[in-house]
């Protein structure tokens, strides 16, 4: 009788059930905080969502790229932080732990909300230096305060380009919508950057993106650049579970074209966040984020395939 490996029955934890990371180039990273959260919490619980609903991948072998990530992917489970110490010692307990592990893997990090892309930039920049950034969310995540604290989950990327730890021009912002004055709305593009807006992207499905895409690939052109993915760019229709939804985000599809059109970029990293497990409806959120994330790997895996001799 034929081996049964479904892999609800056959799971071992691991995103798409991959092995526990040892020595894969590819490394699925739980970060499960959320004590910066400004509205509905619950992103702590998002790491095991998302691989829970990545089981359904089975081969895990993409459309698009048709190749499997599996066979160079590893988990190397969630990182171990503290619950009542705040922000400021979780994100040092992020970076600590987040820097071996860039050293010798190329690892997407599944929050937790959007604080964790700090500690993670500052990880990658001890190592290399400024790098461009994609950066897709409902939200601009530039105000100079948190709601009268210096920092959260809403600041994180003003305070990003203020340390050097990406490059202002070559950081592109997808997918804003929510309420926010000038100052912060178009603070990226102040600086230099590039800026669409929901808005812009209203209408414009497949290849009518092309030209987004194009600009996208010439203004951060071979630099590494690393992308973090805010579910709440989805709108609430396709991402219902997180902790501050903004009705007019992107379709599923559209963001699908995005990550699979820009795959050809010098990538160095990604993280997903803002999935609230608690909030969604039939894991929609959780799906939505396990499909984006394998979408990337399946990209990486790709070009390591190209590397076989």
């Amino acid at each position: 009788m034929a081996e049964l490996a479904f892999p609800y029955s056959q799971s071992n934890g691991g995103f798409a059930n991959c092995p526990p990371l040892h020595h894969q180039p590819l490394a699925v990273v739980g970060v499960p905080w959320d004590g910066s959260v400004t509205n509905r919490p619950g992103a702590r619980m998002a790491p095991q969502s998302i691989r829970t609903a990545s089981l359904q991948l089975c081969d895990a072998t993409h459309p698009v790229f048709d190749v499997s990530p599996l066979p160079w992917l590893g988990d190397a489970g969630n990182l171990t932080l503290p619950n009542a110490s705040g922000l400021m010692a979780a994100r040092a307990a992020i970076q600590a732990q987040a820097q071996p592990l860039l050293r010798h893997h190329h690892c997407v990090f599944l929050g937790g909300d959007h604080a964790i892309t700090l500690p993670l930039l500052r990880a990658i920049h001890a190592q290399q230096g400024p790098v461009a950034l994609l950066h897709f969310d409902a939200h601009c995540d530039t105000w100079e305060d948190h709601f009268g604290e210096p920092s959260g989950h809403g600041t994180w990327t003003r305070e990003a380009i203020e340390e050097g730890l990406v490059s202002a021009s070559h950081t592109v912002q997808v997918g804003l919508r929510s309420a926010a004055e000038r100052s912060a709305r178009e603070y990226v593009r102040d600086q230099g950057g590039l800026i669409y807006h929901a808005r812009d992207l209203w209408g414009r499905e497949g290849q009518q993106l092309d030209p987004l895409l194009q600009a996208v690939r010439e203004r951060i052109g071979q630099r590494p650049v690393y992308l973090t993915l805010d579910i709440d760019c989805l709108d609430p229709a396709f991402a219902p579970g997180t902790g501050t939804p903004e009705p007019g985000g992107l379709s599923m599809s559209q963001l699908l074209y995005w990550v699979e059109g820009l795959s050809d970029l010098n990538w160095i990293g990604m993280d997903c966040v803002e999935v609230s497990p608690p909030y969604d409806h039939a894991e929609l959120s959780s799906l939505a984020a396990s499909t984006l994330v394998w979408s990337y790997l399946s990209g990486q895996a790709k070009r390591l395939q190209a590397l076989r001799p």
